[in-house]
């Protein structure tokens, strides 16, 4: 296939009459559309006003949205203890399976190509099984809980560790390295010494499985984490092995000078989570110490209930904004970096050799968007463009591993209507105090 348009290769690289060529699963050029064509001239042809590699939602919870809009106003203890984890906890297999499956198609259709997916306890086979139909990029983890769990979520520690093993030798590298896993404890105030020791004997123990939770998002949460172990949250996660280029942590808002030296230190990836450090009043992660380390800082919209979409156009916006008027800073954080974070760097922090770019021999995970309309008039410059005005229902066209999954705003690959209509029917059916 050669498609057209103009091409955002990466954050430096704009060619405005370009176009990438793709066969099978990879990209074999990119540069002017007229040297293409006559380079590939029997290739089924395709153009949009603005191609771009797939973004990376490097932490989303997938299984999280049927609870869209049920736990607004709180605050992050609050939201996860009275709400979120009791309405995680309801869910059957088949509602499970569908919430999964409307994540997925929430992301296919507004541009995001791969994601590091943070599961629940219970039936997380049942997002393996949607991410691998849907042909979405992914790199999945059944959640951990051996303490501070409520009714339905705590699990005995070697049971916990026993079902991830098994979900691993099942899942890991299937359709060729496209879905992936990673062991994914909670955070440590759900998860004994044992089993966040456990995580890390298990990552070990197979090529490629990392390590995903969530770190220092709320200040309540680090005290409950000092209280019990006398260390501040990544000291600790430090001294039980979650640290490293394999560990993924989500959030990171609240670190001091030691931790963020151990962040940069050890290589360990961060994932910055704007909009819901926003909603949920955690704060304003210090994105601009971290890059400034050298810390790999990928971007996450985390769920729907405490952002409320998984759009990866306004999680950029709001992840240079917010910046910005926390550091009075108008250059804090500009789009070329934030493009950068929503693209290569969650793919590094994923662990996706080529993909992020548009590049030759690159992985052909590729995005088209539309411009043909007010906010898209005019564009000077089209990395402001997609940082700051596009939406995710601009993207017309995604394409994973060289299948198209969505073309012309049509997803091939499932029944996004019939998709939708049993989420509303799970939903309805959700226990009232979720």
């Amino acid at each position: 296939m050669l498609l057209s348009g103009t091409v955002v290769a990466d954050a430096e690289t704009v060619i405005h009459d370009g176009a990438v060529v793709v066969e099978d699963d990879l990209i074999v050029a990119v540069g002017d559309r007229s040297t293409c064509l006559e380079e590939y001239p029997d290739h089924d042809r395709d153009s949009y006003d603005v191609l771009a590699p797939g973004t990376v939602g490097a932490h989303v919870h997938s299984v999280q949205s049927l609870g869209r809009g049920i736990a607004d106003d709180t605050e992050l203890l609050e939201w996860l203890y009275d709400y979120v984890l009791p309405m995680e906890a309801s869910l059957s297999p088949a509602a499970m399976r569908t919430a999964a499956e409307l994540g997925y198609l929430e992301m296919i259709k507004s541009g995001t190509t791969t994601c590091i997916d943070h599961l629940s306890v219970d039936h997380a086979a049942q997002a393996f099984e949607a991410a691998q139909e849907l042909g979405i990029r992914g790199r999945l983890g059944k959640v951990m809980m051996d303490k501070e769990a409520p009714p339905g979520l705590l699990e005995d520690t070697d049971e916990a560790l026993a079902e991830s093993e098994r979900l691993i030798r099942r899942y890991h590298g299937l359709d060729d390295g496209r879905i992936r896993y990673a062991v994914t404890p909670r955070f440590a105030v759900s998860c004994t010494e044992a089993c966040l020791r456990g995580a890390r004997h298990l990552a070990d123990d197979y090529d490629d499985v990392m390590i995903h939770t969530h770190a220092s998002e709320n200040r309540g949460e680090i005290e409950t984490v000092e209280d019990e172990t006398g260390r501040r949250n990544i000291q600790w996660l430090d001294e039980v092995g979650l640290t490293g280029e394999d560990v993924v942590l989500a959030h990171c808002v609240w670190t001091d000078e030691s931790e963020r030296e151990l962040l940069a230190d050890t290589g360990t990836n961060v994932t910055y989570c704007p909009s819901s450090n926003m909603k949920l009043a955690s704060g304003v992660a210090p994105v601009l110490d971290y890059l400034d380390r050298g810390i790999n800082v990928a971007l996450g919209n985390d769920g729907p209930p405490c952002n409320n979409t998984l759009d990866p156009f306004t999680e950029m916006r709001q992840a240079s904004l917010l910046q910005k008027v926390d550091r009075l800073e108008p250059q804090a954080l500009p789009a070329r970096t934030v493009f950068e974070m929503a693209t290569i760097n969650g793919a590094r922090a994923a662990g996706f050799d080529r993909v992020g770019k548009l590049r030759e021999g690159w992985s052909a995970d590729i995005i088209g968007l539309e411009t043909a309309v007010t906010r898209a008039t005019p564009i000077h410059d089209v990395l402001s463009h997609l940082t700051f005005a596009a939406h995710g229902d601009d993207v017309q066209f995604t394409m994973v591993d060289g299948t198209a999954l969505m073309r012309d705003g049509e997803v091939f690959v499932a029944d996004a209507a019939a998709i939708r209509s049993r989420a509303r029917e799970f939903a309805a059916e959700l226990d009232a105090t979720c």
